[in-house]
This record gives structure tokens, sequence and C-alpha cells, in this order.
């Protein structure tokens, strides 16, 4: 390889560095971090939510958005918004008052059957694992 063909291809991929580093300081935080998400879970070989459909048994991987416990003696649940980067689905077990590990923020990677309440996926009671928070 000639010096100044070496020359091009360090100024070809210093020209790159600065586009993904301007893209990064520019772009919404919310959006790369959903892209960030998306490849994660691509990478592990999980299931994207937005391409489940209801009766369909998926793994996914992705970070709970948010965590509600309903703890009523009758109807004790705890609700939670996953979200893979691509959609969202709600994960619900029933008969708990409380997971420990469940809460908002945390990566986990779930499994089970998708089905429908009110016109949004959910997961009722899925298996779950606890991931790194990176």
């Amino acid at each position: 390889m000639s010096s100044s063909a070496g020359r091009k291809a360090g100024a070809k991929s210093a020209t790159g560095y600065f586009r993904r580093l301007g893209r990064r300081l520019t772009e919404d935080l919310d959006q790369l971090d959903a892209e960030q998400l998306a490849e994660s879970a691509d990478a592990s070989g999980a299931c994207r939510v937005s391409e489940c459909r209801r009766g369909e048994e998926a793994t996914m991987l992705g970070r709970l958005r948010s965590v509600d416990s309903c703890p009523q003696a009758a109807g004790a649940n705890v609700q939670a918004e996953f979200f893979d980067g691509t959609d969202a689905i709600t994960l619900v077990w029933i008969g708990r008052r409380r997971i420990p590990g469940i809460e908002s923020g945390r990566r986990i990677m779930v499994r089970g059957r998708i089905g429908e309440r009110e016109g949004r996926k959910v997961i009722y009671n899925p298996y779950y694992e606890l991931r790194g928070n990176s």
C-alpha cells in the first residue's frame, strides 16, 4: 500500500469518527438510547417487540421504563413497561406485591407468550433474567 493510499484511508476513518461524534452530540438522547438498545438486542439474537405478534412466544432484551405495584389484597400485581428500542410491551406479574431487582432503568431479558390488553401488547408472568445496566 502506498503512503498516499494509507493517508486517504486514515482520513476517511477520521472523517467517519467525527461524523459519528457530531451525530452523538446533536441527536436526541432518547433516539440514541433506543438505537443502542435495538442493536444490543439484535446482537443477542432476541426478538424485536415491534415484530412480535399476539400468540407468539418470544424472548426479548431491553430496559424497564417504569414499574408500578398494585398491592391490593385480592389483586396484587407488579406491572412494568419494557422497551427494546423498537416498541414497548407491558409485563404483568400476577399475585406479586414486589419483585427484587425489577425496577425502572433495569436491563432485563424476558420470555413469554404475547397477549393483548386494551389494544396493547402484554406478557403475563414472564420468565426474566436481570442483566447489567451497561
